[in-house]
């Protein structure tokens, strides 16, 4: 039997109980990199390069630059410089940290590969296993 909305729900967009809607968290970035990957490592033992990507300027003719985090990245993620022509393929993420006292946050893309655009072959395949989680989220 189908559900029905009531008119508070339709009105705040409310759901129905009932199973979470599935959903992908996908992001892909094409850009240069604006300064040299900086290299931190964790309490956890886990390395973290950091990496601004500036996309290419938006209608308004303002450029974009997209903070970038990868985790663990191979020795290939850390020979990147300033200046590469870069594709970012992976997920949004906002994280929160104290700073001075008080909760602040960070909206970041961490990635699952960082490839400069002049390899090609390998830029496909990132794209490719990028539409391979889309075509999961069906």
């Amino acid at each position: 039997m189908p559900t029905t909305r009531s008119s508070t729900q339709r009105r705040t967009g409310a759901r129905a109980a009932g199973p979470p809607t599935p959903g992908t968290n996908l992001a892909v970035v094409r850009g240069a990199l604006s300064r040299d990957p900086e290299v931190r490592s964790l309490p956890s033992g886990d390395t973290v390069v950091a990496y601004d990507v500036t996309v290419a300027p938006t209608p308004s003719g303002r450029s974009e630059s997209v903070p970038v985090a990868w985790f663990d990245p191979p020795a290939s993620g850390l020979a990147l410089t300033a200046g590469d022509e870069v594709v970012v393929v992976g997920r949004v993420r906002r994280r929160f940290f104290r700073s001075s006292g008080a909760t602040a946050s960070r909206t970041e893309v961490v990635a699952d590969g960082v490839v400069p655009t002049r390899s090609r072959a390998r830029v496909r395949a990132e794209l490719a296993r990028a539409l391979e989680v889309l075509d999961r989220g069906r």
